[in-house]
């Protein structure tokens, strides 16, 4: 069975890739606005891991949407959860049995509540799997250290191919980059360099 995975290069949506492997022919596709050219390393990371990758357009008008709802909002999470639910609705329409992505248990956002899971299945055809969301952040921290080699640090150092990126890239085009300090939170990214040996 095909599943389409939505894929930062992170842990997060790596450990749901190796998790899903052995039920599916896993393919990490991730989603881009064409402003940046983030979605580079999630091809890297990908094809470290040994999974196909796929780079899928998304509608650049989500993405000025989700600026704008950030700006107004002073911070992230609604404009996120916007363009979270827009790429899920994207690689539905791929040729495949099932999508995935690598939310966990106790993320804030995106998150996908069960009543957007079945109208997702209904209106597509395919399942909806969340492998990670029985997991807390604990639990897939230690899962990762011991599968993954992993860089960490700070968002704007580390690459990984999420919304955040481009969404961090138009807000500053538009507004500068002390508007994307105040909007985005200090915090740390992942991007997974291949497995432990």
């Amino acid at each position: 069975m095909e599943l389409a995975l939505l894929y930062s290069g992170g842990k997060d949506s790596s450990l749901a890739a190796l998790l899903l492997d052995r039920f599916y022919d896993v393919r990490c596709v991730t989603g881009s606005f064409g402003l940046t050219d983030d979605w580079e390393h999630a091809e890297r990371a990908a094809a470290e891991l040994g999974f196909p990758f796929e780079r899928v357009p998304l509608d650049r008008a989500v993405a000025e949407e989700a600026a704008d709802r950030m700006l107004a909002d002073g911070y992230p999470r609604n404009g996120i959860q916007r363009v979270h639910e827009h790429a899920l609705e994207t690689i539905a329409e791929l040729d495949v049995d099932a999508v995935a992505d690598g939310t966990r248990r106790d993320d804030r956002v995106p998150t996908v509540s069960r009543a957007q899971a079945q109208s997702l299945e209904d209106r597509h055809g395919v399942d909806y799997i969340s492998p990670l969301s029985g997991f807390g952040r604990h639990a897939v921290d230690r899962l990762v250290a011991a599968t993954f080699e992993v860089e960490q640090g700070p968002s704007e150092e580390i690459p990984k191919a999420d919304y955040e990126g481009e969404i961090r890239a138009l807000i500053a085009a538009e507004h500068g980059g002390a508007t994307v300090a105040d909007v985005f939170p200090d915090h740390d990214q992942t991007y997974v360099h291949g497995r432990n040996d």
